[in-house]
């Protein structure tokens, strides 16, 4: 039996115990997180858990355990992670574990948890989940506050989406804590569709997760094992025939002891279930009715399915115990000793036999919800129900759970429920009076779900059938609520067509309602981002006159800093910060976390137009704290720290700006706020001369292939990228041709200094292609005077962007330095130094170059530092200055200007009428000179320093 074959010893799994004590060492230190442990089912990989947790506990570590259940794919949200609260409020009491969270977070976990009391209305819902994973993650800081912990999670292989998400954020976010994650899954089950394999491959690249393969056991260790559960050393044949059959599965060699003097069964399933077979009949039968309850079964609901008194049924049980079958679990329910001996028995189950069982649990359940964990009934019961094939109760149950995991924030879980519900319809009669809604509204509360869950593809499928579904004559409020929705998700995907869904929906609702009011802040809010600032003022102020007027604090804040949004595109960085100032007042009044954070943030923003962008770096800390206060780090947070690493890169603190974009990428922030910290590492990797990673970035914000945008300052950000890609390249009449189509679209941002950017970027870009490009420069140039006659000044940075674009080049220097803003600064210097050369000013081209070269050093702007040095050995090291022409001899300049077109050689020498040879020699010349490494090289350096115009 199964029992007297577990082996009292612990064999082989010498590295991967000292693998595991490694990475909690290294844990206590900060520098490990999480081990992902794969290995086949039977593998051993409980039994190496049990044994590393029995070692950590016994250094000091708190334990804290959770598991996934099958069940976790039907509804059953976060059960690990509610099973981790249920032990801390059992050892530790419910007092103790509130007081270990942010003000109010109890109220969210009482979703989790009855314990915690009763859970608040939210109506902040694309928030609410994020919140959630904020609170467990302090929650789980402070107790390492106090030692060391580990969190155990076993079986995330069927784990629910909401838990793998959650586990993702724990794992990617716990680098300070003295916490480990420990997590466990079966690699054999992990088909190439499996939910879990891309979570795996994501959190495999994560600073600080370990992943370890637990293998077979080798022949030397099956005979180990053999010895220990036979207490003596078995013959060479015994574990060569044990070995063989078993292929070092741990739980098959403890199987094939026990049957190893007859024949093997055909299968590991034969064998196994030849274990049970021996068992009485009554303990059989009952071994049945507890592989249909699922992973747990809690003794009085097993002894009601059964129709068992319980005598009877600890009669009937207690061979399975004996021989290791069932164990005993905790709160008086059973468990299978491994998921394998379960799976194997339920697969007897006739599928009529089956169909009934579901029932028998369903009845009992419906009856006494008591007799399932608390929080488990519903899901229970629909995952019973629909076994049962009752469609009536099935479809009742599952939109009862349904609207259980909406409420719990698993809003991944709810969308095949409500999907059941919705196949289950026309089979259920009264179905819409069965459940108090109709089948719109299903729909409506999928597209939700989908909503909240980022699934737009699967919401617009919903959002379209239940706009077929209605009448807009009849039901104006559903229909423009829906293509609210349907709008947000074309955002998402970043889609066109935005702006006519939200006036459709707008047309739709006249009157003062709040169906209008959410259709007035979502349109003025777009169409500012569009750039479109009068129309979108206006609707603005028609929103905060309804707000008041409905008595709605919550909009009137966001249309607050929608109107915010204007006066800074039209250059009124000042009634900006004041207008944000006033949202954020609103949000402390009504203890909106959500208002609060983004008027931080936008004032951060505010605070680096105006050229403050050390006190912006002081909000930034506070927003900040306040994101952990109010659990919202992993979104609205996101969205601070792009605009801290804004500031940061504008005042030359690149190293620190790309840490910050590190950690809120590792946040996983909306598609927006990821494009917004992707672009402050392109402008870095841009200075720096990192094409290749730029290249990268700009083909994932779809700028290459030139992906439609909607949003002026999204639009503006990338033409600025897009064109100081192609000048390093050294490609200036395709970087023309950028700044030409962007111009003549007239699509650049009105916000002054992104706008002064990007046309002192231009201004650049003229300087150096004019006498390559005369024509294209001169019209490129003469859109550019046009978009600046429009451009406001809202602040030093963007005047200091003005002087640059009218070639005040020592003025620009000036207002840069006093910005503290080293990059601009050298920049402006060097092309300052350019026309002090030109002016044969070597005194003042040097001294200008002097000042330039250690502030690109200091930022490694390679780029630039090649162009400082080039002007200054052109310059002749302090010997007058040399017209640009004399730094290369006319046979060489004649030479670089076919190597910038592409020519070979061979192209060269029979274009010049000399010898490749010569040819060869030239080009060697060239590339020393400019101090070069490639032709690619020398053509971009050429370009920067106008050589091919002389």
């Amino acid at each position: 039996m199964l029992g007297r074959t577990v082996s009292p010893v612990f064999v082989g799994r010498e590295t991967e115990l000292t693998n595991l004590a490694e990475a909690y060492d290294e844990s206590r230190r900060g520098e490990t997180t999480a081990v992902l442990l794969g290995g086949e089912a039977g593998v051993g990989k409980t039994r190496l858990v049990s044994r590393f947790v029995e070692q950590a506990a016994r250094s000091g570590a708190q334990v804290l355990v959770g598991g996934c259940v099958e069940l976790s794919t039907e509804g059953l949200a976060y059960a690990p992670f509610t099973a981790v609260l249920r032990q801390l409020v059992r050892e530790r009491g419910r007092d103790e574990v509130v007081s270990l969270l942010p003000e109010g977070a109890s109220r969210d976990l009482a979703r989790l948890l009855p314990e915690f009391g009763e859970p608040t209305f939210d109506n902040e819902t694309e928030t609410s989940r994020a919140r959630l994973f904020e609170q467990f993650l302090t929650l789980l800081e402070r107790l390492a506050e106090s030692g060391p912990t580990v969190l155990v999670i076993e079986d995330i292989h069927w784990a629910d989406r909401s838990s793998r998400d959650l586990i993702a954020f724990l794992s990617r976010n716990l680098g300070a804590a003295q916490v480990l994650i420990l997590l466990t899954y079966r690699s054999d089950d992990l088909h190439r569709q499996h939910p879990l394999r891309p979570v795996l491959a994501e959190l495999s690249r994560v600073n600080g997760v370990v992943r370890l393969d637990l293998p077979r056991l080798s022949r030397d260790e099956v005979a180990q094992q053999m010895a220990g559960i036979l207490g003596s050393n078995p013959g060479y044949s015994r574990v060569e025939k044990v070995y063989q059959r078993s292929e070092g599965i741990p739980l098959f060699v403890e199987a094939l002891l026990d049957d190893c003097d007859g024949e093997f069964p055909d299968s590991m399933q034969d064998l196994i279930l030849s274990t049970v077979e021996r068992l009485p009949e009554e303990t059989q039968r009952v071994l049945r009715l507890a592989s249909a309850g699922g992973a747990k079964v809690g003794h009085t609901l097993l002894a009601r399915v059964g129709g068992l008194s319980d005598v009877e049924l600890e009669s009937a049980l207690r061979p399975a115990i004996a021989g290791n079958v069932l164990q005993v679990a905790d709160s008086r329910s059973y468990v299978f000793r491994h998921a394998l001996i379960r799976e194997a028995v339920q697969q007897e189950l006739l599928p009529g036999e089956h169909q009934r069982l579901h029932a028998r649990y369903a009845e009992e359940v419906s009856h006494d919800r008591d007799l399932v964990p608390p929080g488990r009934a519903a899901v229970e019961l629909a995952h019973h129900w629909y076994g049962a094939r009752n469609d009536e109760y099935a479809l009742l149950s599952a939109w009862e759970a349904a609207l259980g995991c909406i409420k719990g924030f698993a809003y991944a879980e709810a969308i095949p429920l409500l999907e059941r519900v919705l196949m289950l319809w026309d089979k259920v009669a009264d179905a819409g009076d069965r459940i108090g809604a109709d089948h719109t509204y299903v729909l409506e509360k999928a597209a939700l779900a989908a909503a909240n869950c980022a699934e737009p593809d699967r919401g617009v499928k919903f959002v379209k059938a239940a706009l077929a579904e209605l009448d807009e004559d009849t039901q104006p409020d559903r229909v423009a609520k829906l293509l609210v929705r349907w709008a947000v998700f074309k955002i998402a995907k970043a889609k066109m067509g935005v702006v006519e869904d939200f006036r459709r929906a707008l047309a739709l609702v006249p009157g003062p309602t709040h169906s209008r009011l959410e259709v007035l802040m979502r349109l003025s809010q777009h169409l500012m981002l569009r750039g479109e600032v009068e129309e979108a003022s206006a609707l603005c102020e028609e929103g905060l006159e309804l707000a008041k007027e409905l008595g709605d604090e919550y909009y009137e804040g966001e249309l607050e800093m929608n109107m915010a949004l204007g006066h800074s595109l039209a250059g009124g960085a000042a009634a900006q910060y004041a207008t944000n100032l006033r949202a954020r007042e609103i949000g402390e009044r009504i203890n909106s976390g959500r208002l609060i954070l983004r008027a931080i943030g936008n004032n951060i923003d505010s605070l680096n137009e105006m050229g403050r962008s050390e006190d912006a770096l002081a909000l930034s800390d506070e927003g900040e704290q306040l994101a952990k206060k109010y659990g919202l780090v992993r979104n609205t947070g996101g969205f601070i720290l792009n605009n801290r690493a804004e500031a940061l890169e504008h005042l030359g603190r690149w190293d620190e700006a790309l840490e910050t974009t590190r950690r809120s990428l590792a946040l996983g922030p909306t598609v927006r706020t990821r494009f917004h910290l992707l672009r402050v590492q392109a402008d870095i990797a841009l200075n720096r001369g990192e094409i290749e990673h730029v290249e990268g970035i700009l083909s994932e914000l779809g700028v290459l292939s030139e992906r439609p945008e909607d949003f002026v300052q999204d639009i503006t950000s990338s033409t600025r990228l897009h064109i100081g890609w192609h000048l390093v390249k050294g490609e200036p009449q395709a970087a023309l041709d950028v700044a030409h189509r962007i111009l003549s679209a007239r699509g650049q941002s009105s916000k002054p200094t992104l706008g002064w950017r990007l046309l002192a970027l231009i201004g650049y870009l003229c300087c150096q292609a004019e006498a390559e490009h005369p024509e294209l420069s001169a019209h490129v140039l003469q859109h550019a005077d046009e978009a600046a006659a429009t451009l406001r000044i809202s602040g030093a940075p963007s005047e200091a962007y003005r002087l640059t674009y009218s070639r005040d080049f020592d003025a620009a220097a000036t207002a840069w330095e006093q910005l503290r803003r080293p990059y601009p600064q050298a920049k402006a210097l060097l092309f300052a130094a350019h026309e002090a050369a030109k002016a044969d000013d070597r005194e003042g081209a040097t001294a200008r170059l002097e000042l330039a070269a250690p502030l690109a050093a200091a930022l490694r702007a390679t780029p630039l530092l090649e162009d400082i040095e080039v002007l200054s050995r052109r310059m002749g090291g302090g010997t007058a200055a040399r017209p640009l022409g004399e730094l290369l001899t006319p046979r060489e300049l004649e030479v670089l200007r076919l190597v910038a077109t592409g020519r070979s050689n061979r192209d060269i020498a029979a274009e010049l009428f000399i010898s490749a040879k010569t040819v060869s020699v030239h080009v060697s010349n060239i590339l020393a000179k400019l101090d070069v490494s490639s032709r690619g090289e020398a053509t971009a350096a050429a370009h920067r320093l106008s050589l091919l115009t002389h």
